[in-house]
């Protein structure tokens, strides 16, 4: 691999991470489309990296009052005020990905990066983020969430296991369809992503790093991945406080029929 396409990977990744359009499958769609070879999953996960790096720049001041508030929990053993509660939903809505990502951490490797799939959950789920932010009063703040709310978005963020079902797709929608705002249901779903993809960095950049070292490409795609995530959250924030979803509803549909397109040309 390049350092120029280690970079353009990194790109896709820190944009598509937090976009709900599917990071997954556009990493593994991009080598496909272009002609280079895959580097697989390890390569992957370890541009998460980058994105974890923006998350905890951009939500800084929230990890600060979530871990002082996770601290008292563990020291009083009771649950009180609103970021308290918080980190309880977060753990909560950690437990159905974690679980997953052991179960199908194989299938993760092959099955499930076939184009075909990709393209048919991209579709699919384009779908139900434009349903789920249409239908209906959506105004709940995430000072309103309840455990089962939580509950619920971390078995839609399990989902996310699959490429093309997109992971802050997937809780995004859930938390629109739960009656939350379009900001919140984001935020939540950035702020739920930081234990999962922690882990997933802590158990696949020790294999990205044994099969090709630090090496250069490697550190330039995770820079790129980082800056591009920062700009990807920002940008969705922004957008979401004015805008509905739909947008990237679309084009999670017109993606998924180009992707089968081009498929069956290449038959």
């Amino acid at each position: 691999m390049t350092v120029f396409e280690a970079i353009v990977l990194g790109l896709v990744q820190g944009l598509a991470e937090f976009l709900p359009i599917s990071s997954s499958a556009h990493l593994a769609l991009a080598p496909w489309v272009l002609g280079w070879e895959d580097p697989g999953l390890a390569f992957d996960v370890a541009l998460h990296l980058g994105t974890l790096l923006a998350l905890l720049w951009f939500f800084r001041h929230d990890w600060i009052a979530l871990a002082r508030s996770g601290w008292g929990v563990l020291r009083t053993r009771r649950v009180e005020g609103e970021e308290a509660r918080r980190v309880i939903f977060i753990a909560l809505g950690t437990i159905p990905a974690a679980i997953t990502g052991v179960v199908l951490a194989d299938a993760a490797e092959s099955t499930l990066r076939a184009p075909r799939l990709i393209a048919t959950t991209l579709i699919v789920m384009g779908i139900l983020l434009w349903q789920a932010d249409r239908a209906g009063p959506r105004d709940r703040s995430l000072g309103q969430m309840r455990w089962l709310d939580a509950a619920m978005i971390g078995v839609a963020q399990a989902f996310a296991l699959i490429p093309g079902v997109s992971r802050s797709g997937a809780t995004i929608t859930a938390g629109r369809a739960l009656g939350f705002d379009r900001a919140s249901a984001a935020r939540f779903s950035f702020l739920l992503s930081f234990p999962i993809t922690a882990a997933a960095v802590v158990v696949k950049v020790p294999d990205a790093l044994r099969t090709g070292g630090l090496s250069a490409p490697l550190v330039a795609g995770i820079v790129a991945a980082a800056l591009s995530s920062g700009a990807a959250i920002a940008i969705l924030l922004r957008y979401v406080s004015r805008r509905s979803y739909g947008i990237f509803a679309l084009y999670r549909v017109i993606a998924g029929l180009g992707i089968l397109a081009l498929w069956y040309a290449r038959r």
